[in-house]
């Protein structure tokens, strides 16, 4: 069943993530989990979250960050998830906690327009959940508004498409078989890329209130099993976005991406670049809007 939520400058973004990618991210969680975990726990490290906060965490999907978080906030830190998609917030809820004293929270909600809470948490923090804003200087200034005085914010996101062997392989691989082009939207755009440049990351934070912002470049190999890393390649990224656009051509890009990945095995497993930025800033201005 289609999930369709109310208007919204992020409606496609919405409609999007409540159905196609939504079902698919919620279908392949935990392998997901697993891939892109290195990159996450980077940015908590920068994070530093500390026992007592209380932390929001943006775009939380099915929740292994939020879970993640709360386990370093305990004893007596809470950590709220925010998500636009129905169908990973229903995985999310349905994650079980380690410890009973784990408080952990989800929410549906657009961090972009919602109201998430005046000077309500000490710190924010997204796993690749705030590249898809229609207006990300509106996003971050409401965001900064849940922040106290001096709240932090961290989170990872992609930098460019050919820096990223583990999207760029499979893509290059699938593209003779797909009937147009089906390269990635312009960076800027919202999508995986929408803050592959760093200068505008910076613009972006400053312009919506943030300040001692750092940006720093982290590089590590990500992948897995041989057979895991096919269907990921062909169910999630912009390869996967292609392939619901255009199904009938899967059978041919199938052997392609087979070929291109096993190129790519190190010991028995798929390993390839991903490369991130690691964003951290801090809310000190008087807030005036």
């Amino acid at each position: 069943m289609r999930v369709i939520l109310k208007a919204s400058p992020n409606a496609v973004q919405i409609e999007n993530w409540n159905n196609a990618s939504g079902r698919t991210w919620a279908q392949y969680q935990e392998a997901l989990d697993r891939q892109i975990e290195p990159l996450g726990a980077q940015a908590i490290r920068v994070l530093a979250p500390r026992a007592g906060e209380r932390i929001l965490d943006i775009g939380c999907g099915c929740g292994h960050t939020t879970v993640e978080l709360a386990q370093r906030v305990r004893p007596g830190g809470l950590v709220l998830g925010v998500d636009v998609s129905v169908p990973m917030l229903e995985v999310a809820r349905r994650r079980p906690l380690p410890q009973a004293d784990f408080q952990v929270a989800f929410q549906q909600a657009d961090a972009q327009c919602d109201a998430l809470g005046e000077a309500a948490f000490d710190a924010a923090y997204s796993r690749f959940g705030v590249m898809f804003f229609s207006d990300p200087v509106a996003a971050f200034a409401n965001i900064r508004l849940a922040l106290k005085t001096g709240g932090r914010l961290s989170f990872v996101c992609w930098r460019p498409l050919e820096q990223n062997e583990w999207m760029k392989v499979p893509l290059e691989a699938a593209l003779p078989f797909l009937p147009s082009a089906q390269m990635p939207p312009d960076l800027g755009a919202p999508g995986p890329f929408a803050f592959a440049e760093r200068s505008r990351i910076s613009n972006v934070l400053t312009e919506a209130g943030f300040d001692t912002v750092s940006i720093a470049a982290y590089d590590t190999a990500i992948g897995g099993d041989f057979e895991q890393a096919v269907r990921l390649a062909l169910r999630v990224g912009p390869l996967g976005a292609a392939l619901r656009e255009h199904p009938a051509c899967e059978a041919g890009v199938t052997d392609a991406v087979r070929s291109s990945l096993t190129r790519h095995v190190r010991q028995g497993v798929v390993m390839m670049r991903a490369s991130v930025w690691i964003v951290r800033a801090e809310s000190r201005q008087a807030r005036s809007d």
